[in-house]
């Protein structure tokens, strides 16, 4: 139960944290008007909140996993809603990206580990 809520907590983040981005970016870029700039802010603190929920206290390590997170959901979100295509290189490092926040996130730590395990 604990990596589905993991995952579903990453999955909340990036659409918070993206959408509020591209919200914005709608505002300034694309000129579509001061309420896209709330919305993307209000959807950037949700960002905050819903990162804190994850259950690994250690801050550095959730914010580090969920770039790796970040960067997939970045290209998914350009595919779905601007019609991004994206290179081979583009898959690949979003791949690799998200092999490294998995490493990162659900790699045993001193905390969930028994006492002679050695890392």
């Amino acid at each position: 139960m604990t990596v589905f809520r993991i995952i579903v907590l990453f999955v909340l983040a990036a659409i918070a944290e993206i959408g509020g981005a591209w919200l914005i970016w709608q505002a300034v870029k694309e000129d579509r008007g001061w309420i896209f700039a709330v919305l993307g802010v209000i959807a950037l603190g949700a960002y905050g909140f819903i990162a804190a929920l994850q259950p690994d206290a250690n801050f550095g390590r959730v914010l580090a996993s969920y770039g790796g997170v970040f960067i997939a959901g970045s290209l998914a979100w350009g595919i779905i809603v601007d019609g991004f295509k994206p290179t081979m290189w583009d898959w690949i490092g979003s791949a690799i990206a998200l092999v490294g926040a998995a490493i990162i996130i659900l790699a045993p730590t001193a905390a969930n580990q028994s006492a002679d395990t050695v890392v």
